[in-house]
């Protein structure tokens, strides 16, 4: 794998964010039925800065919470025997609520149908957002984010990694090449 470019450094990235929690609250009329649902890993972080950023601009706290989407996979069982669970914490209901998926990278679209899926278990949202920090195109389902930071075409012979401080020490956004 060969480093290519930096494709967004850690204010760029908040500014992305901040524009993401801007078009949350216009598309939803505010936020009174808004929950956001990070997919972990860097869903998780990435939720929490959406969460702050809302509250800092409507003076209202969003529930937050975080969705483990591994057994809801459909290649599970091809990428690990003994795959990695890291939790699901959801300490409201998504039942009638407005639920926005935040995941780091939008690719082939399967961990968001697979995280669908996991929400449609757990009760019958009024509705399901997607917000991305990045949208790299390949998609091989029909999905599609709602609040996009960065739409960035790429082939699949590149990798794109977002840093988040809590998971890697910074944050920025970074695309390699794999030979």
């Amino acid at each position: 794998m060969r480093f290519k470019a930096a494709i967004m450094n850690e204010e760029e990235m908040r500014r992305a964010l901040i524009r993401i929690g801007h078009e949350m609250i216009e598309r939803n009329r505010g936020v009174d039925n808004l929950v956001l649902v990070g997919i972990q890993r860097r869903g998780v972080p990435l939720a929490a800065a959406l969460r702050k950023i809302i509250a800092d601009v409507e003076g209202k706290e969003v529930p937050c919470g975080s969705l483990d989407i591994t057994l809801y996979r459909d290649d599970y069982s091809l990428i690990d025997d003994h795959p990695h669970i890291k939790g699901t914490d959801l300490p409201f209901s998504v039942t009638g609520a407005n639920v926005v998926l935040v995941d780091d990278v939008l690719y082939t679209g399967r961990t968001v149908r697979a995280a669908m899926e996991a929400i449609g278990g757990m009760g019958r949202p009024k509705t399901i957002q997607l917000a991305v920090l990045i949208d790299r195109g390949g998609r091989e389902l029909p999905i599609g984010a709602n609040y996009v930071g960065k739409v960035l075409p790429t082939s699949r012979n590149e990798l794109v990694s977002v840093n988040v401080k809590q998971t890697d020490g910074k944050d920025g956004v970074d695309i390699y090449s794999i030979d």
